[in-house]
C-alpha cells in the first residue's frame, strides 16, 4: 500500500532536520576538542575557550534554524506543487461539508 504524500514529506523534513541537528551536535564536539587543543597549548585561556564554544554553538544554533525554515518552505513549495491539500484546505471543506449537511438535514425535517 502506498503512504499518503504529506506522510512521506513529513518524514523527509523529520530525517533532514535530524541529520541537521546531528551535524550542529558533531561541531560542537569538534568546537570542544579544537578549544581543549588550544587551552592545552596556551594559545587561549579557560574563560577565552568557554567563550569561544558559546560564540561559536549559537552560531550553529541560527544556522539550524535558518536551515528548518528553509526546508520548511521548500516542503511547502513542492506540496503546492504536487497540488496536495493543506490542513487548511481540508478544515475549509470540512466547515463547507458541515454547513451542506445542515442544510440538508433542515430540508429533510421541513418536509
Amino acid at each position: 500500500m502506498f503512504k499518503p504524500w504529506r506522510i512521506i514529506m513529513n518524514e523527509l523534513l523529520k530525517n533532514v532536520l535530524y541529520l541537521s541537528a546531528g551535524a550542529v551536535f558533531l561541531t560542537k564536539d569538534k568546537i570542544e576538542a579544537l578549544k581543549g587543543e588550544l587551552i592545552g597549548k596556551g594559545k587561549m585561556t579557560q574563560e577565552e575557550g568557554k567563550q569561544f564554544v558559546d560564540e561559536l554553538v549559537k552560531k550553529s544554533e541560527a544556522i539550524k534554524e535558518q536551515l528548518e525554515e528553509r526546508i520548511q518552505q521548500v516542503v511547502a513549495e513542492q506540496l503546492k506543487k504536487m497540488n496536495v491539500a493543506t490542513h487548511d484546505d481540508i478544515a475549509a471543506l470540512s466547515a463547507r461539508i458541515d454547513e451542506l449537511a445542515k442544510v440538508v438535514d433542515k430540508g429533510q425535517s421541513e418536509e
